[in-house]
């Protein structure tokens, strides 16, 4: 199981008013602030689980072939919303919202890319 996730980012405040509007459509929000990170997670959970690090020469932003990060959408209006905020905040479509029963019966899905370039994507597994 995952604790936590990081990804490093060119422009920490740039990349933190992207997913402030994103990651709300999923129930995540700021819970931690440091000079060199930012961190998200659940209301109810004791601690963040996903992470922006400031990039450095040592750890530039550079999304990898095939890393994506999913996040789980407790309805399909909440994945619909998260792609539309996406896209507002400035990221680019990588597969609109919709079945893809390729994946798994019931799987509804979104998938963009932040302004970094990394793939992230919404998905509701409930009927």
């Amino acid at each position: 199981m995952l604790d936590h996730i990081s990804i490093p980012v060119a422009n920490l405040q740039r990349a933190a008013a992207f997913y402030d509007a994103v990651l709300g459509a999923v129930g995540l929000a700021r819970r931690k602030e440091a000079a060199r990170g930012i961190g998200y997670g659940a209301a109810h959970a004791p601690s963040p689980c996903f992470w922006l690090l400031q990039a450095t020469d040592k750890n530039p932003a550079r999304p990898g072939m095939g890393l994506h990060i999913s996040f789980s959408a407790a309805t399909r209006a909440a994945v619909d919303l998260f792609h539309a905020r996406a896209l507002g905040a400035g990221g680019t479509d990588a597969g609109a919202p919709g079945l893809r029963p390729e994946y798994s019966a019931g799987f509804y899905g979104a998938f963009v890319r932040d302004l970094d370039g990394f793939k992230i994507e919404a998905v509701c597994r409930a009927p």
